[in-house]
């Protein structure tokens, strides 16, 4: 299923949902951040999908980075909250999503890289080349927060 990602844009279509879903900042022992390119924008982002019923956060972020990805995490802590009403995700079947995601902190433990149906290329990536990526700026903001070692509180945004 496509999507359109609108953020804090005025033309964005109304809300109809809301999900909650997450993403990891995995960085590897050389620093190196794990990444996506999603098959459903085109853009490059962090791993991570929506929570289900029945699951503990943490075993969604575990579930969601080995699905879309083939490595093995353990998660270290919360990055941040972010639930932007003005970041609203627009999909084919008439959804319009709003925002809620909670962006963990995770370390590889196992595994090898792989695509799945979420993700049409899967590669480590040294923080100094995110800017030759297309990534969306919702998804920067994480990036930035999770790989800023000074910031000691979780995002609340």
């Amino acid at each position: 299923m496509s999507r359109i990602d609108y953020f804090r844009d005025p033309n964005a279509p109304q809300a109809n949902s809301v999900v909650p879903s997450v993403t990891a900042v995995v960085r590897d022992g050389s620093g190196r951040l794990l990444m996506i390119h999603k098959t459903d924008n085109d853009l490059w982002a962090l791993p991570g999908g929506g929570h289900d019923i029945g699951e503990r956060v943490g075993d969604t972020v575990v579930r969601e980075v080995l699905e879309e990805t083939g490595i093995q995490v353990v998660v270290d802590g919360i990055v941040g909250l972010y639930t932007d009403p003005d970041h609203v995700l627009a999909y084919d079947d008439g959804e319009v999503r709003q925002q809620f995601s909670i962006c963990f902190h995770a370390h590889p433990v196992s595994g090898s890289l792989r695509t799945s149906s979420e993700s049409k290329e899967v590669r480590w990536v040294d923080p100094t080349d995110l800017k030759n990526l297309a990534i969306h700026p919702s998804m920067m903001l994480r990036i930035e927060h999770g790989l800023d070692d000074a910031q000691r509180e979780p995002y609340i945004g």
